[in-house]
């Protein structure tokens, strides 16, 4: 046999054995299938409002410091980016930046008719929180290397292990969440994974150039397999948010509104029941209800009220020597 054709042979057949290996190889994107085509970043009809990326623990990018990895945020905001489901804000290190040019325009720094102050900045809508975990066991606990882990194959772990290349772990597992900035709620949530390095990413994500700015994600093994975990990741998440017309959560369930309501009263922002009130002015309305409707009479200066614990749209209920009833909040005082 040519010795040539035997080395491509060779090459061909750990490329299939590390397919089929044990190690669950997962396509990108997704478990398989045309929705875990590699070449596609699931994508949004039109976004779904604004997006801050957290960075991940200290823990995590102590972790993936090891590997010369730096943070994946840049990863993941490219890939959000091209799913068109959030518009992203700038949330990290350039923000200091932006601070920078509004301190230079507040001193008076800047050239007039720039335009740049308080009050332009964009809120974020809802935040994105990523995780991951890999398996190392050369690390401290974390990933026996691909080629190490073939061994136990027999004769052709020598092919497999040449084809991996030293990498260091084996797999690599995601998670990300999205919560509403507002409220607080997570309405959103879910996993990815990877367990062989895809080297079409780079072209399907990253461009032809290959992503250069994004370091190791896209010049080694360990950070291919992390960064095709995050496209699996968010792929699972825009699946599962892409036909909700809203995911805005201003309030909890009916759950959590029955809980609220069977708790102890946290206490009102007016005070306590029975303090006691002067009217700011004279001539302070009190109603029959808490809203500008029946007048039952008029506050002097003087007169002092004792608040007796309720508070409706703005109005407080006091009692004093004349009767009770509604007062504005904002026109009394507490003595």
């Amino acid at each position: 046999m040519n010795p040539k054709s035997f080395r491509l042979g060779a090459v061909a057949a750990a490329a299939a054995v590390l397919a089929c290996t044990s190690l669950g190889a997962q396509t990108l994107g997704g478990g398989g299938g045309p929705a875990g085509d590699p070449s596609q970043v699931e994508k949004c009809a039109a976004p779904k409002g604004t997006l801050a990326v957290v960075e991940p623990q200290y823990a995590v990018l102590q972790s993936l410091s090891r590997y010369g990895l730096q943070s994946p945020a840049a990863v993941i905001r490219l890939i959000i980016q091209q799913s068109n489901c959030f518009q992203i804000v700038e949330r990290g290190a350039a923000l200091q930046n932006m601070a920078q040019e509004r301190a230079l325009a507040a001193g008076g720094q800047l050239q007039s008719g720039q335009n740049v102050g308080q009050g332009q900045m964009v809120a974020a809508d809802f935040i994105l929180t990523p995780n991951v975990v890999f398996s190392d066991p050369n690390a401290g606990g974390v990933g026996g290397g691909v080629g190490g882990l073939l061994g136990s194959l027999g004769g052709r772990a020598a092919a497999v292990g040449a084809l991996a290349g030293g990498v260091k772990f084996k797999e690599a597992q995601t998670a990300m969440t999205i919560a509403d900035t507002r409220s607080g709620i997570q309405v959103a949530a879910a996993q990815g994974s990877a367990s062989q390095t895809d080297f079409s990413l780079n072209a399907a994500v990253f461009g032809r150039n290959g992503g250069g700015g994004l370091g190791g994600y896209t010049s080694t093994a360990e950070g291919k397999i992390i960064a095709a975990s995050f496209l699996d990741n968010w792929n699972n998440i825009v699946r599962s948010i892409r036909n909700n017309p809203s995911l805005i959560q201003a309030r909890g369930g009916a759950a959590s509104q029955a809980n609220a309501a069977g708790s102890v009263r946290a206490g009102s922002s007016a005070g306590n029941a029975g303090d006691v009130y002067l009217p700011k002015i004279a001539g302070v309305k009190v109603y029959s209800t808490p809203s500008e409707g029946v007048e039952l009479l008029s506050l002097s200066k003087f007169d002092e009220v004792i608040f007796e614990g309720e508070e409706q749209n703005g109005f407080m209920k006091v009692a004093g020597s004349r009767g009770s009833g509604w007062v504005k909040a904002i026109m009394m005082r507490k003595q």
